[in-house]
């Protein structure tokens, strides 16, 4: 991971936020310079998981950079070259959808969209209840899109929650790896 800059950044799904920020400590340990970046929710709302405040401040502190937290300063993403790759984790399936329908109104998306115009990687990391009933059709349209990479996913809940997928956030750095060589990490579903 030395000499290779991530924008890594956080969309809702707070109760992954901790497997979240273990796989990001992991990227900066193998090296990675990571600056990282939230969704307005992500950034501005008190849950049952956390303040906002603490992950804002556990974000900074992991990273030693300041957070993209606006659409004003994700803009220059991808004009600058700010990055090698754009990891989102997790992804949303409201992230998901909006990426698949090139809609671009949080500081997440507006990254992502600015990073991709440079034909530069981006792995998602999803984390929805939703993955596989309303965003199924944006699932399959990421999937089919070049420079999108999954995380590797499985159902979390399959009993009491039969449409929700989770990345296996502990495979987040072998999929930017394979990502950085332009593969899928295989097998996507386990």
């Amino acid at each position: 991971m030395r000499n290779t800059t991530i924008i890594y950044g956080l969309s809702g799904s707070f109760c992954n936020f901790e497997r979240s920020l273990k796989a990001l400590e992991e990227l900066v340990s193998q090296g990675a310079e990571v600056i990282p970046a939230m969704s307005f929710n992500a950034g501005s709302l008190d849950t049952r998981f956390g303040t906002a405040a603490e992950f804002r401040r556990r974000l900074t502190e992991i990273t030693g950079h300041e957070i993209i937290d606006t659409i004003q300063a994700a803009e220059p993403v991808g004009p600058k070259k700010l990055c090698d790759l754009l990891v989102i984790s997790p992804c949303t399936g409201n992230t998901m959808s909006k990426l698949a329908c090139g809609i671009t109104d949080t500081p997440i998306t507006m990254a992502c969209k600015s990073h991709l115009r440079c034909g530069r990687p981006v792995v998602l990391a999803l984390a929805s209840n939703d993955s596989l009933s309303a965003s199924a059709q944006n699932l399959g349209r990421l999937l089919n899109t070049k420079n999108y990479y999954f995380v590797p996913l499985e159902q979390d809940d399959w009993l009491k929650k039969p449409s929700s997928l989770v990345a296996d956030f502990s495979q987040l750095s072998a999929t930017v790896e394979s990502a950085l060589r332009g593969r899928q990490i295989q097998p996507i579903f386990f």
